[in-house]
């Protein structure tokens, strides 16, 4: 049968895409019948001799809509709902897809339009955001190889390939890995100091899981309950559990993702950094560093290890100062000896109720996810004007039951975009972490206009029973961050699809929306809006809030070189690291190790084996990303707290100005020239320090 628009899902072109429908039998026919399309559209293309805006850019927004519609949700569906069958039929396709991306960035024809248009007589006239879409597609042209001889081409396309391949193979592995093990308990005494929120998981992933369903339902109280690698479990697991022993299990078993087995990721490791370090010299760079920072912000690593020197001699000895504390609360309650890895979390845990009088569990009633949003709309709507509305059941396809979608309106009532929200954890078929991609993104032609739609995906803890979804405040945090960047993709007033949103913003500056959206879980009207007791209707007490506030950088320090640790890794394997040498890169992390790290990892520590962000993600050699936008942000907060967090006009004042800036030009400026516009000058370095309580801790 022939496929058509009509009988697969993956070829509809308006609307959302239609979720609900989507097969893995879909894949294969839909995606190749998406790329014969496309490569039609490219070979007419590179047949014109038009060299205006409007015949070179607007086929290839046909080409990029067609995968809007017939990749982007596999890729997406890969993420939140994986199965054996959709990797089957996405690893099936993903060759020609990929194949087709190098055709059309080596494109000789359109590359010649393209540098045609720079020298053109238009080009003065050009306004800003067309000059950096087209400055920035002949670099990515020629970081594709298209000043490459043949044979090089061929090799670098052929290493393109197999990077693909290998990106997907770590992120499945780590996936098995973590779902692959489990501890199940069936002795009160082993549940005896978790919280009940935690019991309540732990009793439903065990009934949930394959093979109990003949067997009576598992409960908080009863148990049996199950122990899984994901974090909605593991993190509380590891600050609570009193048995010393199944902390350790569990840590080891954690520490080791993915690094034996049928799921090893050891290989992949050393084979991505030599095929990104084959790739690199073709393209005449160094190293895969100097090519990755060829598009972003910061000018080369140099720049990257002294912004890192500086947090880092500012965090070390506090750093230090903290894990004594954290060894003396432990050693008053009867521990003996050294604390190992696994007692951190417990006795750190402890330090923070003893120090500042309350627990996560207090607050976790405080936070149920439906309060949380509407807190959350409720300040989007102070900042920036917008309303937030959740769409009836049914309005749009979803993937999972638990997912909603929400229409966003401006100060008129006009929809301006829309998001997913994809909230709970679900470790048999869905990644870990919290991301926001592109569902649709913005464009603007004389014949439509295209509203942007997010994706945004959590791991918070599901509900259980009769109780909500009730969140900790780290998973309150979070949502936060998602949804910052979730509004620069939403807010964007850029009509050009390419600089659109986040589209275009150099990735060390992404994001900075995100981090400076979590500042506002700590503004007291903010906070006071959302943390409601789901079941007595009663407000966060002054007391807690106060506790909360006061416990924000606990240790702050300790987690700030836990990231510097991760950059830094991250830099020196995509830099001066030898895939043929004599270190291996669980070597340079140890190393590493030595300087941002109180206490020395395990030697059986393999923790690169699970780090998507650089081996599957978007973050090679750019993990620095985090902490460097993080200073942009705690800078744009900071101009919140000059113009005063408890003047509401001036608060909406300065979110307006925010919205106009950042959040609206998305990447049709360099995000310098954005945040200037911002805050009237450059960033100040020491605005995370101070945000953080460690100024003072900064060496000279």
């Amino acid at each position: 049968m022939t496929t058509t628009d009509s009988t697969n899902p993956l070829l509809v072109s308006v609307g959302l895409p239609p979720y609900d429908r989507i097969t893995p039998a879909d894949v294969e026919p839909g995606v190749n019948e998406m790329l014969t399309r496309a490569e039609q559209i490219l070979e007419s293309l590179e047949a014109s001799d038009d060299l205006s805006w409007d015949a070179v850019m607007t086929p290839l927004e046909q080409i990029d809509l067609l995968f809007e519609y017939g990749w982007s949700p596999v890729t997406h569906l890969m993420s939140v709902l994986s199965s054996e069958e959709l990797r089957t039929a996405h690893d099936s396709v993903q060759p020609r897809v990929v194949e087709f991306g190098l055709r059309l960035r080596q494109s000789r024809r359109i590359y010649e339009k393209l540098t045609a248009l720079r020298a053109s007589d238009a080009w003065p006239s050009m306004k800003g955001a067309r000059q950096r879409i087209i400055t920035r597609s002949i670099q990515q042209s020629e970081l594709s190889g298209i000043a490459l001889s043949d044979e090089d081409r061929s090799v670098f396309n052929t290493i393109e390939q197999e990077l693909s391949q290998l990106n997907t193979k770590f992120a499945n592995n780590v996936l098995d890995a973590t779902k692959a093990w489990h501890l199940d308990l069936t002795d009160s005494a082993q549940v005896e100091g978790l919280p009940e929120s935690l019991k309540r998981l732990m009793a439903s992933a065990w009934s949930a899981a394959d093979g109990n369903s003949d067997h009576e339902t598992a409960t908080a109280e009863s148990g049996p309950w199950r122990v899984t690698l994901d974090h909605p479990c593991f993190g509380p697991f590891m600050e609570h559990c009193r048995d010393r022993q199944l902390r350790e299990t569990a840590y080891r078993q954690y520490i080791q993702r993915a690094a034996s087995g049928k799921t090893d990721n050891t290989n992949l490791i050393s084979r991505i950094l030599k095929l990104r370090q084959q790739k690199s010299e073709l393209l005449g760079f160094r190293n895969y560093a100097e090519l990755s920072l060829s598009t972003k912000m910061a000018d080369d690593t140099s720049a990257i290890l002294s912004m890192s020197e500086r947090l880092r001699s500012a965090a070390y000895d506090a750093a230090k100062q903290e894990l004594n504390e954290v060894s003396k609360i432990a050693a008053e309650n009867g521990h003996e000896g050294d604390l190992c890895h696994w007692d951190i979390p417990f006795w750190a845990e402890r330090l923070r109720e003893e120090r500042y009088a309350f627990t996560d569990e207090q607050l976790r009633p405080y936070f149920s996810l439906d309060r949380v949003l509407n807190g959350l709309f409720g300040l989007c709507h102070q900042l920036f004007g917008i309303t937030v509305s959740k769409a009836e059941n049914g309005v749009a396809p979803v993937w999972h039951k638990d997912v909603r979608y929400y229409d966003v309106a401006d100060e008129s009532g006009n929809t301006i975009a829309g998001f997913y929200l994809d909230p709970f954890s679900r470790p048999s078929n869905k990644r870990g972490g919290a991301w926001m991609n592109d569902c649709i993104g913005r464009s603007v032609t004389q014949k439509s206009v295209r509203l942007p739609v997010a994706h945004l995906v959590c791991n918070s803890t599901p509900p259980a029973g009769e109780v909500p979804s009730l969140l900790t405040f780290r998973e309150v945090e979070t949502l936060f961050h998602e949804f910052g960047h979730g509004l620069q993709h939403m807010l964007t007033t850029i009509d050009e699809r390419d600089a659109a949103g986040i589209n275009g913003v150099e990735w060390d500056a992404v994001e900075l929306p995100s981090q400076f959206m979590e500042n506002w879980c700590y503004h007291r009207p903010t906070l006071m809006q959302m943390a409601i007791h789901f079941e007595t209707g009663e407000p966060l007490p002054d007391d807690l809030y106060q506790k909360l506030c006061a416990a924000r950088n606990y240790r702050a320090a300790s987690q700030l070189l836990r990231q510097l640790q991760f950059g830094l890794t991250d830099i020196e394997l995509h830099s001066s690291f030898e895939p043929d040498g004599s270190e291996s890169p669980f070597d340079v992390e140890r190393r590493i190790a030595e300087t941002t790290s109180v206490m020395m990892p395990l030697p059986e520590n393999k923790f690169l084996c699970a780090f998507q962000h650089i081996f599957a993600g978007g973050y090679a050699a750019g993990y620095y990303s985090y902490k460097w936008a993080e200073v942009l942000s705690a800078d744009a907060f900071a101009a919140f707290e000059e113009a005063g967090l408890d003047d509401a006009d001036a608060v909406t004042r300065t979110g307006r100005h925010f919205r106009d800036t950042v959040l609206a030009l998305g990447g049709s400026e360099h995000p310098m020239d954005i945040f200037r516009r911002f805050r009237g000058r450059d960033p100040d370095p020491d605005a995370l320090l101070r945000q953080c309580g460690l100024l003072k801790s900064a060496r000279p």
